[in-house]
């Protein structure tokens, strides 16, 4: 796989990984920051957020996404990192999203 490929891929299956609490994927919700690979293909670095600091579910979907993200062939380093600059906005919802939860 090339690059693209793989941020083809990463964006894909974080389109399967919800907050139990929304009925929206993190990437559409725009809790998704940054898709880095290196040059060599073998790291991948993911900056996202949660729509609030304190949310019970950090954990369980920061889990659910290293699961899904270590599962692409050829990576050997997977880093999710948890950032919260800037804060998470409903702006940075994709359309979609905010037509799911009724914003639209």
């Amino acid at each position: 796989m090339n690059k693209l490929e793989i941020e083809e891929k990463v964006i894909e299956l974080l389109k399967t990984v919800y907050d139990p609490e929304i009925p929206v994927n993190v990437y559409d919700l725009g809790l998704v920051y940054r898709i880095e690979v290196d040059d060599a293909l073998c790291t991948l670095d993911v900056d996202m957020t949660m729509t609030a600091p304190s949310c019970p579910m950090a954990d369980f979907i920061l889990e659910d996404v290293r699961q899904k993200l270590e599962s692409i062939e050829g990576l050997e380093t997977v880093n999710v990192n948890l950032v919260f600059e800037p804060e998470w906005t409903q702006d940075m919802m994709t359309e979609e999203a905010k037509l799911e939860l009724g914003i639209l």
